[in-house]
């Protein structure tokens, strides 16, 4: 499976119970979103390996589930820290104007006056709203704010257009 037709969606965070089941780091909203995808992959090593899901659930705040073939503790201790994803194409459609996270990692981050600020090196959430983490000659913590901050996402030319004080 090529690695650009994968999208992490979470990882392998601990173990739970002894029949095999696993704890879940997702990266989905709501947390036990991740379970509605039935073909996983987790990369073990260099390479990815397909598990099925058989059974998952939020459990306190966090979420387990069972994945076909692994059905004792020792079968799934190996897997722990795995990073999971999806295919690209198990994703629901977009509208247009939305994006997925890892879609805009990599972009080239330009403000108005056209100075580079440098690429995102990731987003996360804080409630109020999302976050860009740019990183160029200096981290820069940038809101996901669309027709505020971000005026333009440009993944063709692989560049986010934002409306920031370069010494912000």
């Amino acid at each position: 499976m090529p690695q650009d037709e994968l999208i992490t969606m979470g990882r392998v965070s601990g173990l739970f119970g002894v029949r095999g089941w696993l704890k879940i780091y997702s990266h989905t909203s709501p947390r036990e979103g991740i379970t509605r995808y039935r073909d996983w992959y987790l990369r073990q090593g260099d390479s990815w390996r397909h598990y099925r899901v058989i059974a998952g659930h939020r459990q306190g705040r966090g979420v387990v589930v069972q994945l076909g073939g692994i059905d004792d503790r020792d079968l799934a201790a190996p897997l722990l820290n795995c990073d999971i994803a999806v295919q690209r194409e198990q994703l629901p459609v977009l509208e247009p104007g939305e994006y997925y996270w890892t879609d805009l990692q990599g972009l080239r981050v330009v403000n108005l006056e056209g100075v580079e600020l440098g690429v995102v090196s990731h987003l996360f959430e804080t409630g109020a709203n999302d976050v860009m983490v740019v990183r160029g000659e200096r981290e820069r913590l940038i809101p996901y704010t669309t027709g505020l901050a971000i005026r333009e996402v440009d993944l063709e030319q692989g560049r986010i257009l934002v409306d920031w004080d370069p010494e912000f």
